[in-house]
């Protein structure tokens, strides 16, 4: 090896003879070179032992934070290439779940809670997101709310299960509204009031996309009842796709009664259920509320027997029933046709 060594510094510089030598006397003595006898697999092994050593440093060494540490407090190179540290992942963890608040998950519902007048206490966003997670970083430092940036396995956590696109925040209680909110709200618009009452809708996916179409078409409201029906959770809140920041959601303790008050305020009340006039036939004009029923038993009888009239989709294949979220949508946008003909 030596005599090849000697070869090269006839045809080599003075300081690429003292590097190339160098580093050829500390390979030779560490047995990097070990023959031709060496298995060739081995030669690659110690070659990328020696190499990761050199590049990276001592994997004991770094995790004890001997390299230094990055801006936000973890040792140099955290994250890139090793993953987290078991202590790191459990400190995160505990950061987020050591409170019970109220979470919501998703890119929409953040930018709409950073936008609406809930109170965003924290926002956790993964590392290496990209696109609108950028936004929701800058809109957090523009509205001072404290972000982290996190593993993705800590929001798979958050999440149990929930589509989080790797953005997740912590916010306060949702705040419902009254019955003057969505009258204030129609008389901004400019409407007669148009209001969606929903009776013992349980599931949380069904009562967002009732609020999101409810924000889409135009409604001024959507009243759902405190007992035997879901609230306004986070599942909710990602299905609306942020639109419970925006459309007011009063929450009453009867359903039954509430429709009389309504009834009282001028409001027409539809019951949207089997054996009723077919809605393109039915008046839907003017002030007016739509009722929903669930999916498994419908309007209970006392809610309506309160209603004015009923109004039915036709339904021509074996399946005799709509989800009730699609059911909402077809009445919700038949009224906005009606409105937006009238205004031609």
């Amino acid at each position: 090896m030596y005599s090849r060594l000697e070869d090269r510094e006839r045809t080599m510089s003075k300081g690429q003879n003292k590097y190339r030598a160098e580093r050829m006397e500390k390979q030779a003595e560490s047995g990097f070179r070990k023959g031709k006898n060496q298995d060739k697999g081995s030669r690659r092994r110690d070659g990328y032992k020696k190499k990761s050593a050199g590049a990276t440093g001592d994997m004991k060494e770094r995790q004890a934070g001997k390299y230094g540490r990055s801006r936000d407090g973890r040792p140099a190179g955290y994250g890139s290439g090793y993953g987290y540290r078991e202590e790191d992942l459990r400190r995160d963890q505990e950061a987020v779940f050591d409170d019970g608040a109220e979470k919501i998950f998703g890119r929409n519902p953040v930018i709409a809670a950073l936008r609406g007048s809930r109170e965003v206490e924290h926002i956790y966003i993964a590392r290496g997101s990209e696109g609108s997670a950028k936004q929701i970083a800058g809109m957090a430092k523009d509205s001072g709310v404290p972000l982290d940036f996190v593993d993705r396995e800590v929001i798979n956590a958050m999440a149990r299960g929930e589509r989080h696109q790797g953005v997740a925040a912590r916010v306060s209680e949702y705040s419902y509204s009254t019955i003057q909110d969505v009258f204030k709200r129609a008389e901004e618009s400019g409407e007669d009031p148009f209001v969606i009452v929903l009776d013992e809708i349980s599931d949380p996916h069904n009562l967002g996309a009732v609020i999101r179409t409810a924000e889409c078409a135009g409604a001024h409201g959507v009243i759902i009842p405190k007992r035997r029906a879901c609230g306004l959770t986070g599942v909710a809140a990602k299905a609306s796709a942020g639109a419970i920041e925006s459309v007011p959601v009063v929450r009453v303790t009867n359903i039954s009664r509430t429709l009389d008050e309504l009834k009282e305020l001028g409001l027409w009340i539809a019951a949207c259920d089997m054996g009723g006039q077919l809605y393109y036939k039915a008046d839907l004009s003017g002030p007016l509320a739509v009722v929903i029923g669930s999916e498994g038993s419908g309007i209970s009888k006392l809610v309506k027997d309160k209603c004015d009239f009923t109004v039915s989709m036709p339904l021509k294949g074996k399946v005799n029933s709509l989800n009730a979220s699609n059911a909402a949508a077809v009445i919700m946008y038949e009224v906005r046709r009606r409105r937006d003909m009238l205004d031609e």
